[in-house]
């Protein structure tokens, strides 16, 4: 079982599986005097649970704040694990999870929306193995406490809205005095399903992210990247065309 990770200063990292096929991005934990900060659910409350006791392994502060970087299920279909914390997210996604805690969530719903329309079963299919039919009293749970543009949290937690073709609600956290940015899905392409063949990374918000001059960049489903070699990485992107594609399964 992986275990939870000091990235830089006050941030640590469970990190993502590297099979893309499980669809398992990394949860971020901020710690603080008296709390921490979560960002990102798990893809299932059985996933958030295991980051929750990786959090008691390492004796980090017991989670206060969980920050949602955009609504799609592997980022938030853990959120039942966090129990008494305040989740915070932007209000365009928490219209769209409102929605989402409508639908009758199981794995015969999963099985009958994959046969409708085939092009959801990469997302819907990852969300069936996450569950392990563990369907009993879970919920899609939207945030609490929504925000438009930027918000603060306790520590000097940065709370930013960047938007973008991957989500109209994603998200991005900045703790300056470690000098890391979690990046979430935000300059991913467009969802599997509404993807069209010359669909690509945007290497314009990868770039305004570097701009910033930040040590750490860390998106969801890659390891942690430092700013010379995202950089680096970037500008052969930039020469080539070439990105590395995500997950299919890892929104609707």
């Amino acid at each position: 079982m992986p275990s939870i990770e000091q990235l830089s200063g006050r941030v640590w990292l469970y990190p993502a599986d590297p099979d893309g096929a499980r669809v398992q991005g990394s949860v971020a934990v901020i710690t603080g005097d008296d709390g921490s900060v979560i960002v990102d659910a798990g893809h299932s409350p059985a996933h958030g649970s295991l980051v929750r006791q990786a959090m008691r392994d390492a004796s980090l502060p017991d989670p206060r704040w969980l920050v949602f970087t955009h609504h799609h299920w592997d980022h938030t279909w853990g959120a039942g694990a966090w129990d008494g914390v305040e989740i915070i997210g932007h209000e365009a996604g928490a219209q769209i999870l409102a929605e989402e805690a409508k639908r009758p969530w199981s794995e015969e719903y999963l099985r009958a929306g994959m046969a409708a329309d085939p092009l959801l079963e990469p997302s819907y299919g990852a969300r069936i193995r996450a569950m392990a039919g563990s369907w009993e009293g879970f919920a899609v749970l939207p945030p609490t406490r929504v925000f438009t543009d930027t918000l603060t949290l306790p520590y000097d937690v940065e709370v930013r809205h960047v938007g973008g073709q991957h989500a109209p609600d994603s998200t991005v956290v900045v703790v300056p005095d470690a000098s890391v940015m979690l990046l979430g899905d935000s300059f991913y392409a467009p969802p599997f399903n509404v993807r069209k063949p010359d669909d690509t990374t945007d290497l314009a918000m990868v770039r305004s992210f570097l701009s910033e001059g930040y040590e750490w960049y860390v998106d969801s489903h890659s390891p942690p990247r430092r700013r010379g070699g995202w950089s680096a990485a970037a500008g052969l992107m930039t020469a080539t065309g070439r990105f590395r594609r995500r997950p299919r399964g890892e929104q609707e």
